[in-house]
């Protein structure tokens, strides 16, 4: 992993023209679509935009090509080339525009990042502590390389109960971020303990939950919503469909702990997933809660970010 040396080495005296550098020029979470659209080249000159200019201009460039990363021993600079011949398999370089120079451009190689993916970009950005005004180039998996412009990810929370640990929701979440066309996104998870909540039944003489796979297990006895056990004195650590499901075995409603996210948290303004059982083919908007089933698909979890996404524009 290296670093830009201007940012380690305080004695380093090339010549920055920061002034110079167009760093609006990209959007703030700004990746390649596809890192064919990236050359990387070894370069000896000063890191000004003229000289960089004066080396560029009029060589000639893959039409794919749109960004050149010049490589200096551990420094670097990002140029965006534009050319008046985007058809021909290679055309000269009429100009450029920089998008970051030393100052700001950091190279880090690590072959366990995909760089294709834009939230692993950015959370390697964050690993290595660089701020929204950084750019970060890193050489990835299968030598790929590509870069993040200000990196600035949205947060989204999600939010699930446990155990199960890590809740189920949240490790969906974070495997559509491994393959979906996304925006960089940083999850923040908030767990709501069902155990927590039990100990507020501090009398109960008996638990019913909804299934085994939640993997409670308590000190009184423990029974099974699903397994439609004989009725005994218990409290229910449940949700309206609990109650709805209870009511039809038993005809009645027993004393509940309520443990449905949905009911025990509110729209406070940040993006949020959380899942709700009275939901069961679709997702549906609540403010900035995207809510999705409670046995919710990759796609319908996938289509939740997507949707929350819209409301961060």
């Amino acid at each position: 992993m290296s670093y830009s040396q201007q940012n380690r080495n305080p004695s380093f005296s090339m010549s920055l023209d920061v002034n110079n550098c167009h760093s609006n020029l990209l959007p703030d979470n700004f990746v390649p679509e596809s890192y064919r659209q990236v050359s990387v080249q070894p370069y000896n000159g000063e890191m000004t935009e003229d000289d960089i200019r004066k080396h560029l201009v009029g060589k000639d460039a893959y039409r794919r090509t749109e960004y050149i990363i010049l490589e200096q021993s551990e420094t670097c600079a990002i140029a965006m080339i534009s050319r008046p011949d985007d058809e021909s398999l290679f055309s000269p370089i009429k100009d450029i525009s920089l998008v970051a120079l030393p100052t700001t451009c950091v190279l880090a190689e690590d072959h366990t990042v995909d760089t294709a993916n834009d939230t692993v970009l950015a959370a390697k950005a964050k690993e290595l502590g660089l701020g929204k005004e950084s750019t970060l180039i890193v050489r990835g998996q299968d030598d790929h390389v590509n870069f993040i412009h200000h990196p600035d990810p949205v947060r989204i929370r999600v939010v699930e109960v446990i155990p199960p640990e890590p809740p189920k929701l949240l490790r969906m979440v974070q495997h559509v971020l491994t393959y979906a066309d996304l925006p960089a996104i940083k999850i923040d998870a908030q767990q709501i303990d069902l155990r927590d909540l039990a100990g507020k039944a501090e009398n109960a003489e008996a638990f019913l939950v909804p299934c085994r796979s939640s993997g409670l297990d308590f000190e009184v006895p423990t029974y099974f919503l699903d397994e439609h056990p004989d009725q005994h004195n218990w409290t229910l650590l449940g949700c309206e469909r609990s109650r709805e499901i209870h009511e039809h075995f038993y005809g009645d409603r027993p004393a509940c702990v309520e443990m449905c996210p949905r009911s025990l948290t509110s729209d406070n303004g940040a993006l949020q997933v959380i899942k709700c059982c009275l939901l069961e083919k679709h997702i549906e908007m609540d403010g900035h809660r995207a809510v999705v089933p409670w046995g919710a698909n990759l796609r319908q979890v996938e289509h939740a970010l997507e949707t929350l996404l819209t409301l961060n524009k």
